[in-house]
């Protein structure tokens, strides 16, 4: 073509009697995917991210460097400088000193980091995972939830006992909580607008709130619940939703309490809620709004916040430490993680800010740092990393253990058979393993055994998979949610659970193609 060899164009023909058109010509300028401008390239080539000159690092978001040359890509910890503590000589800083620091070990435990691939279950889902927990009794078992608003049930030791129940939600199971009194029930958040209890011998959800019953009528009506959390003290189930409303639930009563508050700006997504381990009435809420907030949920109101903490962007998650409830730690997509030291002191601005590689697209379930539950010294973190990194040839996204006291990167976890990211991390309480979600697969990992490199080469445990149902057919031959977009609309919703049971096997090494 005249114009791929630098030539200057023809002119178009004149259309004939024909009504046809002249010939077409056809450029191959380079075309910046990122600022849309020609005359050159950016974006992922295969684990390697190249800048667009006219966009600031991709990794930190500031100016001057690109993002393979970016910093805190060669050291999480760089610019992370340590806040000293903050004391404010309260009466609440006094309680917490008297009451909860005594119950707290000041012996810092060995850290085992969970690197070795033990099993996965391939395409269990049909959909994307968008959350993961441990069975609260129950050591070996898993529940999973997904995009079309799936449960599923997974013993990771027998591997083939596996139960999904899919119609406890329409839509996106965005969170999951164990009654406390009762760890046959399940709390299930969804965008379909309603919160269920589950029974997991059965499958059957009752329906506890439901704030579309009216149906679909439109985005600009249609209310989506992603943040949910249980004050065992009270018995009362919160909930927000997408136009940033608090909502109270009576969990014996099964009954609403009061109007909804509304605690982030109106319109906009509070993305999750958390009570706090040691003070359950003291809530802490996420938000699109580009904030994080400190509740009483003795004296709500919507302008009695706590505290409000400043974000760039919008806040994916924010947790409590969990077993002081001292700190506080978000995570934002502006690719950083927030760390406050101590909630009675300053909360004007972090104690710490981490640079980390959590910027994703629509495709994907949000990156959320989580604490680990067992580590006494309330340091730990894991989290997803978003950018691909180049291992032996092969482009992996590894999964990230952050001191987050220092800001340091602990442990890098990943396998040659995991090429998708794994966006849903989820630690054990009591066990040393990590349960991952990447795409439609989940994942079990355990520490790697002691022993000596050349008899650990001799025995070499081979990895186990299952084998889901991720691509079954439907009646009409076509793949049931074949397309992973982020649509969140409503729709019908069957009134008995369906319950599935899936029983084959399969051992050996293999790529997991999630």
């Amino acid at each position: 073509l005249p114009a791929s060899r630098g030539l200057p164009p023809e002119p178009p023909a004149a259309a004939g009697r024909g009504g046809r058109k002249g010939p077409i010509t056809i450029s191959l300028k380079k075309v910046c995917k990122v600022c849309k401008k020609t005359g050159h390239e950016a974006g992922f080539k295969g684990a390697v991210y190249i800048d667009c000159p006219m966009k600031p690092c991709f990794l930190c978001k500031m100016p001057g460097h690109t993002t393979l040359t970016c910093p805190h890509r060669v050291a999480m910890e760089h610019g992370v400088i340590p806040a000293p503590r903050r004391n404010t000589n309260t009466s609440l800083d006094y309680v917490f000193q008297s009451q909860v620091k005594g119950k707290i070990s000041m012996v810092k435990p060995r850290f085992l980091v969970p690197n070795q691939l033990e099993c996965g279950n391939i395409k269990f889902h049909q959909r994307r995972v968008t959350c993961l927990e441990f069975h609260p009794t129950k050591n070996n078992v898993l529940l999973s939830g997904d995009k079309k608003g799936l449960l599923g049930i997974w013993d990771y030791v027998k591997l083939h006992e596996k139960i999904t129940y899919d119609s406890v939600h329409s839509c996106i199971l965005n969170s999951m909580k164990f009654d406390t009194a009762n760890d046959g029930v399940l709390y299930t958040a969804s965008s379909d607008g309603t919160i269920s209890s589950t029974d997991l011998d059965t499958g059957i959800g009752s329906p506890l709130l439901n704030l579309n019953p009216d149906g679909w009528s439109g985005p600009s009506t249609w209310r989506m619940i992603y943040g949910m959390d249980l004050n065992t003290e009270k018995g009362l189930l919160l909930v927000a939703d997408s136009f940033g409303f608090l909502y109270l639930l009576d969990r014996r009563s099964k009954e609403r309490i009061g109007q909804p508050i509304l605690i982030h700006k109106k319109g906009s997504k509070v993305t999750g809620l958390h009570c706090n381990p040691a003070q359950p009435e003291v809530l802490l809420s996420s938000g699109n709004d580009h904030f994080a907030r400190i509740w009483d949920t003795r004296k709500l109101d919507p302008k009695s916040a706590l505290a409000s903490l400043a974000h760039g962007r919008v806040v994916n998650s924010g947790y409590f430490s969990p077993r002081s409830g001292n700190k506080i730690m978000t995570t934002c997509q502006d690719n950083r993680i927030r760390v406050w030291d101590y909630i009675f002191g300053n909360l004007e601005s972090p104690s710490r800010e981490i640079v980390h590689s959590h910027d994703f697209n629509r495709h994907l379930t949000p990156f959320k740092a989580e604490w680990d539950p067992k580590d006494y010294s309330e340091t730990v973190a894991v989290i997803g990393r978003y950018i691909s990194e180049n291992y032996n040839g092969v482009a992996l996204h590894p999964i990230d253990f952050i001191d987050t006291s220092t800001g340091k990167l602990l442990a890098e976890v990943m396998d040659p058979d995991i090429t998708t990211i794994s966006p849903v991390n989820k630690l054990h309480p009591q066990d040393e393993i990590l349960a991952t979600g990447s795409s439609r697969s989940i994942f079990i990992w355990k520490p790697k055994s002691d022993i000596d490199p050349t008899e650990e080469r001799t025995s070499q445990k081979v990895k186990e998979y299952v084998y889901g149902s991720g691509s079954r057919k439907k009646p009409n031959g076509k793949h049931d949610n074949s397309s992973d977009d982020d649509s969140d609309g409503g729709g019908g919703k069957s009134k008995k659970a369906k319950k599935t049971r899936f029983t084959h096997t399969a051992k050996g090494k293999g790529k997991s193609k999630a």
